[in-house]
Formats: structure tokens, sequence, C-alpha cells
């Protein structure tokens, strides 16, 4: 499983072209000082939200040149947002400033989304993100990166957003241009009808390295049976990484090559933006030339270093670390048992109560 063409390294006189673009909206969230119902919570804590940007910002901190592009409006918020997602180290140059629509917020409670106590009050219809098209984004920055990487919930925002994510994904690679890389990312609330989730199966069909869980397999395309049922539905991308859980996850390439890699035993602080840093985890693999397994490890760890943290985000591993339990023979990886603190404690102290 290797990557070449568009994804190989840039020349040494190209220094300021990123290694991954993410494009897509994210929003200002307000998580709530204390647990209960929104309509109980007397206080919010301001954060930041957003599958791509969260991909951005763990490149960022993991040494990868990363930049966010999006649309944000001319407010405070958008000033929040471009200053946060600055501050992890992401190239913020390619967001545009829209003085008409609003930047999208959302409150949500404090609990595990995973439950049905878990509330999400979005306030998005309308925002400038929803606003990106291929007449308002600048194509050709989109492509300058050695990887673009792109979701569904882009394309469920807006008729303007699903033209835009086309745009992007019409050009073969064989005419040059990054590696594309798309996560499904299914979110049934953003889809307004029945059944319209399954254009991303035909969005999916259009990218290089595509990863779904395969639970979403399911839900959006209606994909039953495993992993290699979900290869079946999708044997276009170069790349499909299908994402099981805590079960693992499966790697299928162009030449029929199948690699499954367990995931490591976490001991799990909050299930937020692990589907996200699991993506970072791989792309950064995938840049670094690393083969089918250390991909698949490396975004196992780098969602262990989310699943251990309260919020969304949470700085990698560093690459020595990784690298180290990524190389691992098969019998200790499957005694890895990660908890809260693994990606800091010294090696000594990790090995002995985290680590085998």
């Amino acid at each position: 499983m290797t990557v070449t063409g568009p994804a190989a390294p840039h020349s040494a006189s190209d220094v300021s072209a990123p290694d991954v673009v993410a494009l897509g909206e994210s929003m200002v969230t307000f998580v709530p000082s204390v647990p209960g119902r929104l309509a109980d919570v007397p206080s919010f804590e301001r954060g930041i939200g957003g599958a791509e940007s969260n991909l951005a910002c763990v490149l960022a901190a993991g040494g990868h040149r990363a930049r966010w592009v999006s649309r944000v409006g001319a407010d405070g918020f958008g000033d929040h947002l471009v200053a946060a997602i600055g501050a992890y180290g992401v190239d913020v140059s390619g967001v545009r400033r829209d003085p008409a629509r609003p930047t999208g917020i959302y409150f949500r409670t404090a609990g595990d989304r995973a439950t049905d106590a878990h509330e999400v009050a979005y306030y998005r219809a309308g925002s400038a993100a929803s606003a990106m098209s291929p007449a308002t984004m600048d194509l050709d920055a989109l492509r300058a990166g050695r990887i673009l990487h792109l979701s569904g919930i882009t394309a469920a925002l807006s008729e303007d957003c699903l033209g835009l994510l086309r745009a992007l994904l019409e050009t073969p690679r064989a005419a040059g241009g990054p590696l594309v890389s798309f996560d499904v990312n299914h979110r049934p609330g953003l889809w307004a009808e029945p059944g319209a989730a399954r254009v991303l199966l035909d969005l999916a069909r259009r990218a290089d390295l595509v990863f779904v869980g395969e639970d979403e397999a399911e839900d959006a395309f209606g994909v039953t049976g495993g992993p290699d049922a979900v290869r079946a539905a999708l044997p276009e991308p170069a790349l499909l990484v299908v994402k099981r859980g805590a079960d693992g996850a499966v790697a299928y390439d162009r030449d029929g090559g199948r690699h499954f890699e367990p995931a490591p035993r976490v001991d799990v602080v909050a299930a937020v933006g692990a589907g996200d840093a699991f993506a970072a985890g791989f792309l950064s693999a995938t840049l670094r030339g690393l083969p089918a397994a250390a991909r698949l490890r490396h975004g196992h760890l780098w969602a262990a270093a989310a699943l251990t943290v309260p919020g969304d985000l949470a700085a990698p591993p560093g690459r020595a670390h990784a690298d180290r339990l990524a190389s691992l023979d098969a019998a200790a990886w499957g005694r890895l048992h990660l908890g809260p603190g693994w990606t800091s404690a010294p090696h000594e102290a990790a090995e002995e109560v985290r680590t085998p």
C-alpha cells in the first residue's frame, strides 16, 4: 500500500506547500459547565468544533503542514474560530469571511453522545460555510497540498457545498493534483430526506482514499455483511479503510490487498473526536510512506489519544513514541492498554502501567 504521484513529497523549493488541505465547516461549540439538560444548564464554555478543522489541528500538532479552508462570518465567532484554529499551528490563510452570513454555532450536553440523553442544538442553517461553492472558493488553492481531505458533512450543508465537492472530485489523478481523502462522516440529522445520504456513496467512489465506519456503511449505503461487503460496494478507491470501532480497522488497496489491525484496549474518557484523530493518524503515516499495518496502527494510536481526554481535540503521541508502539509484534500489540496520560507519560511509566 503505497502513495505515488501527486502525494509524493514536494520539491525542496516548494517549502510553503501544505501537506494536507482540509475543507469544511467549523463552528463555535458551547459545552455545558455542568451535566444536565440544555434547558437546565446555567452556563456554557466556548470551544471549536468541526471534523475537518479538528483533523487539521491534530496534524499540525503532529508536525505536519496543515491548512484549513472554509468560510466564516465577519463576526466575533468567526474571529474566534480563525484565531483558535490558527493557534494550533494550522494555516488559516484560505479561510474567507462572509459579511452577509453568520458563523455557525451549536450547543451540546456534557454527556456521552452515544446515549439517548445527549442533546445537540445546531444553529448553522444559512451559515457562511453553507455558501461554499466552486464560485466562492479557490479550487487551485484547495488542490495545493499533497493530500486534500474532504468529508460527507460538507455535502449535506447545501447544494452549493455538494457542487463544490463534486468539482473537487471530478479531476482524475492522472491529470495531476493531490491525493483526495474522503471521510464519509454520515450525520443523519443533516440529511433532510431518507436515502439522500446515498449521495455519499457516489462521492466516495470518486475519491482516492476513503474512511468509513462499518455502521455508517449500513446507515448511509444500506450495506451489511462486514468490511468485505463494504469493499464490494466501493471497489473504486485505491485505498479504503473500514473502521470497526473497538474491534479495529481493515484497509484495502488497489491491488486486492486486505490488512486488518485490531485496536488497542483503551480506557475511554470521552468518545468524541476519535474518528477525526484516526483519519489524521492514518494520513500522517501515509505522508511518511509507512506500510499498511503502520498506517492503521498510527490511526488507532492517534484515536486513543482523543479517547483518553475529555474534549474533542488531543495532541497526538510524539512520533518516536508512536513509532515504537506501532512496531510492536502482534502479541505485544494485542496486550497494549492505554489510559489517560499515556501520550505524555515517560516511556518507563507507560511501559509499566499502560503498555506491555
